[in-house]
């Protein structure tokens, strides 16, 4: 197997089922196929550099996975057929990866994912505490 990167993006217009009927069929391509799933990412609305199909904004998605060259061909067959994504492109950034280096980037992400979770209440604390010290401050003028 290898390890690849997708990034493809929906048309804005695009409801949420529709995002997900997407996003299930590309997961079920890559599963079906014994591949596995290391990120995937809803990154949201974003405004396009440039018009794609006369369009100025784009759902954009990550997905990083494992899998066989066929799996890739069969995912950008079904892009270009759907007329929901606008743009798409994969990159290979592993020639081989086996089961266990699969298992570790899986657990890198989640790591990452719930160190941000974790960064974010920590922020979040210590805004509580600035904003505490503010009032404190106000009190005594």
């Amino acid at each position: 197997m290898r390890r690849y990167e997708t990034i493809f993006i929906l048309r804005p217009g695009a409801g949420e089922e529709e995002i997900n009927r997407v996003i299930e069929s590309t997961t079920q391509i890559i599963l079906g196929d014994q591949g596995s799933i290391i990120e995937l990412n809803k990154w949201g609305m974003k405004k396009l550099a440039y018009l794609i199909k006369k369009e100025s904004l784009g759902y954009y998605v990550f997905c990083d996975f494992a899998g066989t060259p066929e799996v890739v061909a069969e995912i950008e067959r079904k892009f270009r057929i759907d007329d929901l994504v606008l743009k798409y492109m994969t990159i290979k950034t592993a020639g081989s990866i086996n089961e266990e280096e699969i298992q570790l980037a899986i657990a890198e992400v989640s790591e990452k994912a719930t160190a941000v979770v974790d960064g974010d209440a920590d922020e979040n604390e210590s805004e509580q505490l600035i904003g505490d010290d503010q009032e404190e401050d106000t009190d005594e003028d």
